[in-house]
């Protein structure tokens, strides 16, 4: 499919083969694929990469599988700028150390207590990842040795430099031994950086990745702040609202396009899943019912979308922010081709605004913030749509036999004003005060729901032969919301759940108590807050 270096490629140990694919990446990034070679061959690498390009792992593998699990000693040693960087670097090696049960890591920074730090070095951590000041700290409490440190790794750099943490880092560097592997990334290459490489490497490697510039003026572009949890909510509305004709919507990993897919297609859109692991049977029916417009929103992983050649997508969304710089030129570009116009929308929870800055700043671009679209907004969106069919239907004619009925309806009380406006109320599917009213109203309370949802059991399974869309066309035939508002489903052997909106809830409960799904009662109750 592509003549990029894979992590087949690499040689890698079974235990990271199978914790790189348990995170879901498909290939390295270009950083990755240059430097672990690099690495796992023994060179001192110095390495020009940003923040967003995947370089924790692009040390991080190589680092991990050249330590030895039984001996609990400090093995290796990173040092970053921030307690925020720490603990981040953190996080992504406990992942790539999710099948080496032997190896501990530790991050060590200021403004945790330093009891439990004390307490961690005591029983034994074979990496340490930390800031230059909490290190001294350790090291003038003898708290930390670096006796038995094989790898040395200074990531970003010139932060570190800018910071005057100079002579931390070069007192640190001569507690370690002189036969070690020294490894250095920053963003950019100032003389300090190069004195420091010369002074304390040993014949270094030097890598850079260069970044296609982005030139797509046509593009319209925009991110939206949003938090994990809300980010599928997001999602409906903005296709809701903008109603393209193709959408493209992009995920990190091959594992989070496939429950996205499943939670969107619960909802009701045309929707299928590309990624990698897929045989070329499976990749042509999808993008042959994208391409026949059987589909409406594709989501794909990074390295499945290579293979996508389809002119007509007017709207691209990057669910997850890309790990890599240039992942967001290549996605992007996907949209606004022969000469037409195209949206890039960018979802971008808390921790994703380092990356979304990085993106801005090698692309050359500012990248506009909007708001969510409110639940208001999708209902106009449906009345323009409404209203334009309507017009359609005027001028095509034929009109003339229900022209008739409404001129002997407003003979009686009511207007031709009063009429359009109850009909275009049912078919926008919007229930009236009077009639909520009517309806039990329950505080549901924690049912382990998603954000804004209620969560029900349903006392049918796989046994009696219910599926999804069983489900789906119970609750929206008989409660009149619209299937795609319908949430997660969930089908076992003898029972089911299924999430719908709160504000529905009630409404839902109360009629489908009386209701059944494949002729047999649906036994319908609000599930318990533990997810099962």
């Amino acid at each position: 499919m592509n003549n990029r270096i894979q992590f087949s490629d690499l040689h890698l140990s079974h235990e990271i083969g199978k914790a790189i694919e348990a995170m879901g990446f498909e290939e390295p990034t270009p950083i990755q694929a240059l430097a672990i070679p690099l690495i796992q061959a023994g060179h001192d690498v110095t390495a020009q990469a940003q923040t967003g390009t995947g370089k924790t792992s692009a040390f991080g593998i190589p680092v991990i599988e050249s330590l030895d699990p039984s001996q609990r000693v400090v093995q290796a040693i990173v040092l970053c700028p921030t307690r925020e960087l720490a603990i981040q670097i953190a996080e992504e090696f406990s992942q790539l150390l999710q099948f080496f049960p032997k190896i501990s890591v530790l991050p060590v920074y200021g403004g945790q207590p330093i009891e439990r730090q004390l307490r961690a070095l005591a029983s034994g951590v074979q990496i340490v990842i930390g800031t230059p000041g909490r290190v001294m700290d350790h090291l003038k409490r003898r708290t930390l040795s670096l006796e038995h440190v094989t790898k040395v790794v200074l990531d970003e750099a010139d932060q570190m430099l800018d910071m005057g943490f100079r002579d931390d880092i070069e007192l640190i560097l001569k507690k370690t031994p002189q036969k070690r592997q020294t490894l250095l990334f920053s963003a950019t290459m100032p003389q300090p950086i190069l004195e420091i490489s010369k002074r304390f490497q040993n014949t270094p490697e030097f890598v850079r990745v260069q970044y296609q510039e982005l030139i797509v003026p046509i593009i319209e572009q925009s991110y939206i702040e949003v938090k994990d949890r809300d980010k599928l909510e997001a999602l409906c509305r903005l296709i809701d609202v903008m109603d393209p004709q193709l959408a493209l919507v992009f995920c990190n990993t091959k594992r989070g396009a496939e429950d996205l897919a499943g939670k969107v297609r619960a909802r009701g859109y045309r929707c299928e899943e590309l990624h990698g692991d897929m045989k070329q049977s499976q990749r042509d029916r999808v993008m042959g019912g994208f391409r026949k417009g059987a589909i409406d929103i594709l989501i794909a992983t990074d390295v499945a979308a290579r293979g996508i050649d389809v002119e007509d997508i007017d709207m691209v969304i990057n669910y997850d922010v890309p790990q890599d710089v240039e992942y967001y030129v290549h996605r992007i570009g996907r949209t606004g081709r022969a000469g037409k116009s195209g949206r890039a929308v960018t979802f971008v929870a808390p921790r994703d605004f380092t990356k979304l800055r990085e993106i801005q700043k090698y692309a050359k671009i500012q990248i506009p913030r909007k708001a969510i679209p409110t639940a208001s907004d999708v209902v106009e969106t449906k009345t323009k749509t409404l209203l334009e069919s309507v017009r359609e239907m005027i001028q095509a004619g034929g009109m003339e036999p229900y022209t008739r009925i409404i001129e002997r309806e407003t003979e009686g009380d009511l207007t031709t004003l009063d009429i359009a406006a109850a009909l275009m109320k049912m078919q926008m599917e919007l229930p009236g005060a009077d009639a909520k009213k009517e309806r039990e109203v329950v505080d549901f309370g924690e049912t382990g729901a998603e954000h804004g949802m209620v969560r029900f059991f349903i006392g049918l399974g796989r046994d009696h032969n219910v599926a999804p869309k069983d489900i789906v066309g119970a609750i929206a035939g008989e409660t009149g919301i619209a299937g795609k508002c319908i949430g997660a489903i969930r089908i076992l052997d003898t029972y089911s759940f299924v999430e719908v909106p709160r504000d529905c809830a009630s409404e839902v409960y109360t009629i489908m108590k009386e209701r059944t799904i494949r002729g047999q009662p649906t036994g319908i109750e609000p599930a318990q807050g533990r997810r099962e």
